[in-house]
């Protein structure tokens, strides 16, 4: 289903819900184009709060906030999917908020997106749906071990997961909530498809990136991805046939893995994502302002990659390493740090370094070096 098209242009107030590192670089391209920009957000001074002509303090499933936000933006937005389904479907009905509701309740729910995905015909890992420990042996059983134990809501870079290797791990695990119980693969690779889409149908997809985690926590993306120009075309085509299958006004990310078989999708996110960073500067629009464009009913602008590039995160623990060789970085890597406040905390995000780059395993290992990653540290399967 789709929204009538409508154009929304500047100087409108775009109001964001979220605050954090995808809502800084959302408001950053809006700016650029002329937007106003507020955001909600339950931390004072949050990266995207700072960079906005305003910010609403207040949490995510306060009505009385977002219809505050609401009340002073011309379209309303979401950076991220910890936000109350509840809040904005109460929003659609008075206000602009393209995205919607729907997208929203079937992306934070792994049970109802597979759903989705199964219902409408795409490649998933083979699931079972499990509330219970009896339910989660079962599960186990009858789909092999090893497998992978995800709640249904709340869990991204890696939390509300666990790997079961054998019936002796399952007494490492309480499962007290609906659950998606995931056969654990051999995977040849993953990659990723950022595709925009407007109201009116138009869509265009962002050149592939390929991924490596690191403690399930995203840590390097090389574009161009490297795949077969036939594995190229069908991971960009199902990632557009998904978006087209949700009716996603604005951003969706697909993740897939890459297997013997082909390619299978893994999860879904109706936002700017993490791996779509290389975007802002390797192509000729950023997924941020695309975003901004989607939303607001502009002409989608192209998403020609310039030069080939490598993005790795920075955690906390990464950012002594940097600073320390901060004045000596070369010229072909740019930094992105995202304002977060506080000693920096290992394990969370605070920015991103991008490599131009035409040998991304020597970008990598310079990179790793500079930002001290324990390179021994086992990398996601």
């Amino acid at each position: 289903m789709t929204t009538k098209l409508r154009a929304i242009l500047p100087p409108a107030t775009i109001g964001i819900l979220g605050g954090g590192q995808l809502g800084r670089m959302t408001a950053m391209a809006a700016k650029q184009m002329g937007y106003r920009v507020i955001c909600l957000d339950p931390q004072p001074g949050s990266p995207c709060g700072q960079v906005c002509d305003h910010q609403i303090v207040g949490s995510f499933d306060d009505y009385k906030a977002a219809r505050e936000l609401a009340a002073h933006s011309d379209v309303i937005v979401y950076e991220f999917e910890n936000i109350s389904a509840a809040v904005v479907a109460q929003l659609e009905q008075e206000f602009c908020v393209p995205q919607g509701s729907r997208l929203l309740e079937i992306t934070q729910n792994r049970v109802a997106e597979k759903a989705h995905l199964v219902h409408n015909g795409f490649p998933v890992v083979p699931y079972r749906v499990v509330e219970n420990s009896e339910e989660l042996a079962a599960a186990a059983t009858a789909l092999g071990y090893p497998v992978v134990l995800k709640s249904a809501i709340g869990g991204y870079d890696g939390k509300g997961q666990a790997v079961i290797k054998s019936p002796a791990d399952l007494t490492e695990v309480n499962v007290s909530d609906q659950s998606v119980v995931e056969k654990f693969l051999s995977l040849e690779g993953e990659v990723s498809v950022i595709v925009a889409r407007r109201a009116d149908g138009e869509a265009a997809a962002f050149p592939i990136g390929q991924n490596v985690h690191r403690g399930n926590i995203l840590h390097t993306t090389v574009v161009p991805a490297r795949l077969s120009s036939q594995l190229s075309l069908q991971a960009t085509a199902l990632g557009v046939r998904i978006a087209e299958s949700l009716g996603v006004v604005g951003l969706l990310a697909v993740e897939m893995f890459v297997t013997a078989q082909g390619i299978i999708v893994n999860e879904l996110a109706p936002r700017p994502h993490n791996s779509g960073h290389y975007t802002l500067g390797a192509c000729y629009t950023s997924q941020f302002e695309q975003f901004v464009r989607a939303v607001c009913g502009l002409p989608l602008a192209p998403t020609t990659l310039l030069y080939p590039v490598v993005m790795v995160n920075i955690l906390g623990e990464h950012m002594a390493g940097l600073m320390e060789h901060f004045v000596t970085l070369p010229p072909e890597v740019k930094v992105h740090l995202y304002g977060k406040s506080g000693a920096p905390v290992a394990r969370r995000k605070i920015g991103h370094i991008l490599i131009t780059t035409e040998q991304p395993e020597q970008a990598i290992t310079w990179a790793e070096k500079v930002l001290g990653v324990q390179v021994s540290a086992e990398v996601d399967a």
